[in-house]
């Protein structure tokens, strides 16, 4: 397995759970990031999005996981922001829907019923190619006409198939095509390396 390249951004863009049931047999997953290191990078984080929230003069945001991953980012970001927090399932809204279906444990999506003229933090754990971003936006689109939306992510990872950038990551990993980052939670969060076949 090749070396992961690993580096941190230099600007503001600066119960019970059996991790093998995930993986087959012969793609083994590594810990590549334990629960210590992600709750620093959370604290950092939360510090860049306050950063952007005062750059902007936004007052009352709306903090928006989406699931599961970005649910259980979010929901670590919202005691250290304050902010009013949503959850969103996009399964219905993937591009890839009539090819993989629907997954069976995702719930529905909870937002507050007011998200005309609010500003989203729409957060992620790992971007790649921006389509889980697209079929978010669609999403929030349907529940209203937000004023703006950030978009925040655990991991940048290259690969885009669409122009969809975040604006604030934790940090930025460049892996080999056929190995996959996996993010296990809610407690502890850990991240997972896989080598796909």
């Amino acid at each position: 397995m090749q070396p992961v390249s690993f580096w941190n951004p230099g600007c503001v863009h600066t119960p019970d759970f059996n991790v093998g049931l995930m993986f087959k047999p012969e793609q083994a997953p590594q810990l590549y990031m334990e629960g210590s290191e992600i709750g620093r990078m959370l604290d950092e984080l939360a510090a860049r999005i306050r950063v952007r929230m005062d750059s902007l003069a936004i007052q009352d945001p709306l903090l928006v996981g989406i699931e599961t991953g970005g649910d259980w980012v979010a929901r670590r970001l919202q005691p250290m922001l304050g902010y009013e927090i949503g959850q969103l399932n996009i399964s219905f809204y993937r591009d890839d829907f009539s090819r993989i279906g629907l997954h069976p444990r995702v719930g529905p999506s909870r937002l507050p019923d007011h998200v005309d003229d609010r500003h989203v933090i729409l957060v992620d754990d790992v971007i790649l190619t921006g389509r889980t971003v697209r079929a978010a936006l669609n999403e929030i689109f349907d529940y209203g006409r937000p004023a703006g939306v950030s978009l925040i992510v655990l991991i940048d990872r290259p690969g885009r198939e669409l122009p969809i950038q975040p604006d604030v990551y934790g940090r930025r990993l460049e892996l080999q095509h056929n190995q996959q980052l996996k993010l296990v939670g809610p407690e502890p969060l850990q991240l997972f390396l896989q080598a796909l076949s």
